[in-house]
């Protein structure tokens, strides 16, 4: 993550001093590897189909439904890799606090819940 936070960084600031001194060869490289790598991470990011969409919609919802969990936090348990509210209410302190957005609260509230 901080690699591609640099590596931005770089060809950022790396146009802007090519520019000045004015090679426009390497503009023009530098335009198309930043346009390729960008189509690239497009094509990676493979969107889900409608009825995926519905079932992680449901699987979302029915996080909710345990207290203390919100949409913001039941959408982030799913992206940490949670994929049912057995998992979330099994899991350890440790993995519940590094799901963003969870705190110290929230998982008391979690292992204080019985279904």
């Amino acid at each position: 993550m901080i690699s591609k936070i640099l590596n931005k960084l770089k060809s950022i600031f790396g146009k802007k001093s090519i520019s000045k001194t004015s090679k426009p060869k390497k503009v023009s490289k530098t335009t198309k590897s930043t346009k390729a790598t960008k189509s690239t991470k497009s094509t990676k990011s493979a969107k889900p189909t409608k009825g995926k969409k519905q079932e992680i919609k449901l699987l979302i919802e029915s996080f909710t439904s345990i207290p203390g969990v919100g949409a913001k936090s039941a959408k982030a348990f799913y992206e940490a890799g949670f994929k049912s509210k057995k998992d979330i209410l099994s899991a350890k302190d440790e993995e519940l606090l590094a799901v963003p957005g969870v705190g110290i609260n929230l998982v008391k509230k979690l292992k204080d819940y019985k279904p």
